[in-house]
């Protein structure tokens, strides 16, 4: 599941000069910030939250409305971060090259027809970093219209849940359009079909279901109890998702995201997820700096390879620097993201489909209250 397409500038600008003033590294004030989240229930948009902020030996977790510290919720497409990951720690053992094109590693059926751009077939020119840096070309399956003039979230939105298998992804891209080269200069364009094709490589890499090798590259390394993939529509632990005011129960829709966004997770673990991934604990560090090489896809946010960007440009606040954000968040709301500025990492969501752009007003009322 993907971040939406389309924030709210407005709620942004609003957020930043409301709450514009200068942060400081005086510590974090508990009761301060659970005002804050307190405030963001307005069970309208927002019904419950729960939020992790960690910076240096400093730690808290805070919650409000019908979520609590220790609540499950669906990350959605912070699932790419793991994803990433796995991809990076293939990387460190030589199973594989960011070089590499994808046809050495998936089958004829995927690979026939599957970029053919203004009649020219451009399959066999992508490779393993244009699927990480969304800069492929290839249509989104989850977003873009199909062939009845509905998207596959439109259908989920207006109440209609369904599964689907890989195979099915791709047929649905194979009808739509590519939308670029793969690799042309200057271009991007967020698709979850890109991360659709990383889980199917790295469960042919490591001859592995793409949960089993979540669970081996990392939750049983960094100890995650309560983190998987969501696979049985039976399963009640998740929170259930909000779609504006109502509850918006997929289940089985969310046991067909898998790589691109089928992770269920705490505040508290995405936290030590979050951690491990910049600081060098699931693959080489070093990798970090090549992965800043920045595209955009949508204001306000750009891709690396395999992570976002959040940055508002210093124009859009009068009272300070706009923080720089690094990681991911996702369309339900969910977030995880550090704060290479102010050296603050932050978790947690706010379970609503409907704007995702909440989380990032969220995000910045914390920080701007540190």
């Amino acid at each position: 599941m993907k971040m939406n397409r389309v924030f709210t500038i407005l709620l942004m600008l609003l957020t930043i000069m409301v709450y514009g003033q200068t942060m400081n590294k005086t510590g974090m004030e508990e009761e301060k910030l659970q005002h804050v989240l307190d405030k963001t229930i307005d069970n309208k948009k927002v019904f419950g939250t729960v939020v992790n902020v960690s910076s240096g030996s400093e730690s808290w977790v805070g919650s409000a409305g019908n979520l609590t510290n220790q609540s499950q919720y669906f990350i959605a497409s912070t699932t790419k971060l793991y994803i990433t990951a796995i991809i990076l720690k293939l990387r460190e053992t030589d199973q594989l090259s960011l070089d590499d094109k994808i046809s050495a590693y998936l089958p004829s059926n995927v690979m026939n027809d599957l970029h053919i751009y203004k009649g020219v077939d451009y399959s066999d020119e992508i490779t393993i970093k244009h699927l990480l840096s969304h800069t492929s070309g290839l249509p989104d399956y989850f977003e873009q219209k199909k062939e009845n003039g509905q998207s596959l979230k439109d259908e989920l939105i207006s109440g209609k849940d369904q599964k689907w298998i890989f195979e099915e992804t791709i047929t649905i891209t194979k009808k739509m359009n590519p939308h670029f080269k793969p690799g042309q200069k200057g271009k991007a364009y967020y698709s979850d079909t890109n991360y659709q094709l990383l889980g199917k490589i790295i469960e042919i890499v490591t001859d592995m279901t793409i949960s089993q090798a979540l669970a081996r590259y990392v939750f049983k390394p960094l100890e995650l109890e309560k983190t998987y993939l969501y696979q049985d529509n039976n399963d009640t632990l998740p929170a259930t998702m909000y779609y504006k005011s109502e509850p918006l129960p997929i289940p089985m829709a969310m046991t067909s995201f898998g790589p691109d966004g089928g992770i269920v997770s705490t505040a508290n673990e995405s936290m030590i997820f979050l951690k491990a991934f910049f600081n060098g604990k699931l693959f080489p560090k070093k990798y970090l700096d090549e992965m800043e090489d920045w595209n955009k896809i949508f204001f306000p946010l750009q891709y690396g390879i395999g992570i976002a960007r959040f940055k508002l440009p210093r124009i859009f606040s009068p009272f300070k620097t706009v923080p720089e954000l690094i990681g991911h968040s996702g369309l339900s709301g969910a977030f995880a993201y550090y704060c290479p500025g102010k050296d603050i990492y932050l978790t947690g969501t706010v379970n609503q489909i409907h704007n995702p752009g909440l989380s990032y007003k969220l995000m910045i009322r914390i920080l701007n209250n540190i």
